[in-house]
């Protein structure tokens, strides 16, 4: 996936944000035990993608720039506790891919080991035990 390539290179990602939060959107694949959409947060991986959806429902939101580290290990695992999706490379037609937020987290933790990148977290001892308790929340 073109995404998770490319901030793995450049280790930034990026989403719009105003004074309420993030850009939301509802999934079109998933739904709840309600049978709701399951919601999902959007995030780009080059700056000006993110830009050309500013406008409709996004017309007050701007570009926020965030480190892949922090996008992994709060974002990620956040949207996973709250049972969000996580929606990327959205265009102005609200075209995008939709992914589980452990699924994404060992996709990037592939590709940063591929390019033989180790990230700092906070909360974990980089990225292998990140991988390892990824893995342990899924098989629970």
């Amino acid at each position: 996936m073109k995404f998770v390539k490319t901030v793995c290179e450049s280790e930034i990602v990026y989403a719009l944000e105003n004074k309420n939060g993030y850009a939301t959107s509802s999934s079109v694949h998933s739904d709840d035990e309600d049978g709701e959409p399951i919601g999902m947060i959007c995030f780009w991986a080059e700056k000006a993608r993110a830009k050309s959806c500013i406008k409709d429902g996004w017309k007050k939101y701007q570009v926020a720039e965030i480190k892949l580290s922090e996008f992994m290990e709060n974002f990620c695992v956040g949207m996973e506790n709250d049972g969000l999706l996580i929606g990327t490379q959205f265009d102005q037609n609200m075209f995008g891919f939709e992914s589980e937020p452990l699924d994404l987290i060992l996709e990037l933790i592939t590709e940063l080991k591929t390019l033989e990148k180790n990230l700092e977290f906070r909360k974990y001892n980089g990225i292998d035990d990140l991988e390892k308790q990824t893995k342990s929340v899924m098989n629970e």
